[in-house]
Parts: structure tokens; C-alpha cells; sequence
């Protein structure tokens, strides 16, 4: 992989921070492209504090639906990790808040990138397109990357999932057409936790955050498959070598993990702090949305386990991901280090 010059748009995410990291261990150029430049030396000495190669990377200003931007910034690049793409706490009022911004910017950064004759790009889904939208009986169930989310379905939808489908819709209408020889591969990972890099920490890392902090005083009966970012980052970059890879979707997650069992994990390890352990019951939940917003967007995950199966990941990439404990246990581990709780 040396000296392969990879395009990150997001890098200032949680993934795209870990997989920056990782990409220039492995001894690629990465352009690193963020909203604004005033967090470009914040970014660069996350970065610089994981890596001895942090010289290999560049930054770059880049807006998602600024079509000319990404003409000039993949000139030259061999592969494209597209990362970036709005994860607000709060549900928006309107759909295309998030819509507009993930589905047009995929698109201008695949034309771009056909255009510029990048070899294969890797755009980052979400398992937010692949389990939701779903009739009520087929939501207890396991999903594969055969899977879709109905964004017609706004009952067993969020914005976010809606947004995170349709821009994954697009990229992979865009291929049908597209004659450049440019290959897709997408990567839908579940709920992602794992090492806090820095004080600006991924939306995710708060199922920890808001267990240790004491801000909860129970636990709603909510799960998720939990992906650590450091092995998100790894399936991407297998994503980008393999050749078997191209055309494909792949689930990124590791293990199913109730919000209980993430209370239990850390309640084990940190004896000493005040760990819901009331599991509250899904009409509290509701009501207590109505005070606390951050709370719509899990509100159709109540009392529901929808499962993924990443055998495809680990039989086709040789994928090997650290585990959800694990994953939950580094997570919490960070934060404290950096003093958010």
C-alpha cells in the first residue's frame, strides 16, 4: 500500500479519524478533507498522537454539495473513503437537512472521482440501511447485506436512516451507469464505539457516556450491534484491497449488545460509579422524549432486536473485529481519560 494516495472526506469523524491513522501506518498519502480549516491543527495532532507518519497527511477544505470542489481535490488520488456525511443528535424538522447533504454529496464526489480516474472508492453506509423500514414482524429478525431499508416507511424509519439509504441508493444507481471503470464497495456499519480520540467525540459514544455520567437513571429495553471504529477502519481498508471486494456491500458490526448489557459491562469494571440498573419501561421512555429530544431517533428501536450477520465480511475480507466488550470497554476507558465524564 505504500505510497497509494487516498482521498478521506470526514476526517475529523470518529471513523474517519481511526481510519486516517490506520491508512498511514500502512504508508498511504491520505488528503484529508473537513468543513472547516479551524480545526485543521486540532485534527492533525489527534492524528500526529496515533501515527509516526502523520507527514503523509494533507488537509483540505471541502464542502459535500460544492460539486466543483471535489474535481480538483481527486486529481490524482487512487481511492476514495467517503465517511462524511451529517449525524445530528436532534432530529431535524425537515428530511432534507440530512437528505440533500448525503445524497447529492455522494453523488458529486463519485462523478468526481469517475472523472479523475480513481480506482476504487469506499463509501461508508450504515447498518441504518439495511434493518429499518420493515414490517413489525420481520423487525426480531437477523439481517444481511441482501437487506434494504423502505425509506418509504416512515414509521420504522429516522431521517438519518432515510438519508443514509438513499445516499447508498444513489452511489449504487450511479455505477450502472457509469463507464469509467471505477469500482464501489460499501461498507454499513452498526453502532460504532470504541477509543475517544479527542473531546469532540462521535454521536455513538454517548450509549457509554450517558451509562457512566450518571445522567441516566435507567436504561431504556434498546440494543444495538456494536462495531469498534478500530476494526470499521480495518474493513474498509480490506474493502480497498481486495480485489473480490468490488460491487459489494458489507456489514460491519461484531456482536448484538442490549443498552442493559452495556450497563453490566461497565458496572462490572467501574464498581464504584452509579450504573443504572432499573431497565425502564417503553412508555416512560416515550413520554421522557417528549423532554429530552435526543431521544426520537431510538424510539423505534424500543423493545426490538434487530440483528446483523457479518459472516460475508469475516468469510470474503478475512475480517477478524475486536469484540463489543471490548469495543464498550475502550470507549469508556477514553472517556474518562479525556475527562468527558
Amino acid at each position: 500500500m505504500d505510497n497509494q494516495t487516498v482521498l478521506l472526506t470526514g476526517v475529523t469523524g470518529f471513523l474517519g479519524a481511526h481510519t486516517a491513522i490506520q491508512l498511514l501506518n500502512k504508508g498511504c498519502k491520505v488528503i484529508g478533507t473537513l468543513r472547516d480549516m479551524r480545526r485543521a491543527e486540532s485534527i492533525k495532532q489527534v492524528i500526529a498522537a496515533h501515527t509516526t507518519e502523520a507527514n503523509r497527511l494533507q488537509l483540505v477544505e471541502a464542502d459535500l454539495l460544492d460539486a466543483s470542489v471535489w474535481y480538483e481535490i481527486t486529481k490524482g488520488v487512487d481511492y476514495v473513503f467517503h465517511m462524511a456525511s451529517p449525524f445530528p443528535r436532534v432530529l431535524p424538522k425537515n428530511d432534507d437537512e440530512l437528505l440533500l447533504p448525503a445524497r447529492n454529496g455522494t453523488l458529486y464526489v463519485l462523478k468526481a472521482a469517475a472523472a479523475n480516474g480513481v480506482k476504487r472508492v469506499v463509501l461508508t453506509s450504515s447498518s441504518g440501511a439495511i434493518t429499518y423500514g420493515v414490517e413489525k414482524s420481520r423487525r426480531n429478525s437477523t439481517f444481511t447485506e441482501n437487506d434494504w431499508t423502505d425509506p418509504n416507511n416512515t414509521s420504522d424509519t429516522s431521517p438519518y436512516f432515510r438519508s443514509k439509504t438513499l445516499a447508498e441508493r444513489a452511489a449504487w444507481d450511479f455505477m450502472e451507469k457509469d463507464n469509467s471503470g471505477m469500482e464501489l464497495v460499501t461498507i454499513c456499519p452498526g453502532a460504532i464505539l470504541g477509543p475517544v480520540l479527542e473531546q469532540d467525540f462521535g454521536t455513538t459514544a454517548n450509549i457509554v457516556i450517558k451509562t457512566l455520567d450518571g445522567s441516566t437513571p435507567a436504561i431504556p429495553r434498546i440494543g444495538y450491534d456494536i462495531s469498534d471504529a478500530r476494526s470499521v477502519a480495518d474493513l474498509h481498508i480490506r474493502a480497498m484491497q481486495a480485489p473480490q471486494a468490488a460491487g459489494q456491500r458489507f456489514i460491519a458490526a461484531t456482536d448484538y449488545l442490549r443498552f442493559k448489557d452495556v450497563a453490566d459491562i461497565l458496572r462490572e469494571t467501574y464498581p464504584q460509579r452509579k450504573i443504572p440498573t432499573l431497565v425502564l419501561p417503553d412508555v416512560g421512555v416515550r413520554l421522557f422524549s417528549y423532554i429530552d429530544p435526543v431521544l426520537k431517533p431510538l424510539l423505534i428501536d424500543l423493545g426490538v432486536e434487530r440483528r446483523l450477520d457479518n459472516s460475508k465480511a469475516v468469510r470474503e475480507l478475512g475480517w477478524q473485529p475486536i469484540p463489543a466488550r471490548e469495543a464498550v470497554l475502550a470507549c469508556a476507558e477514553s472517556v474518562i481519560a479525556l475527562k468527558l465524564v
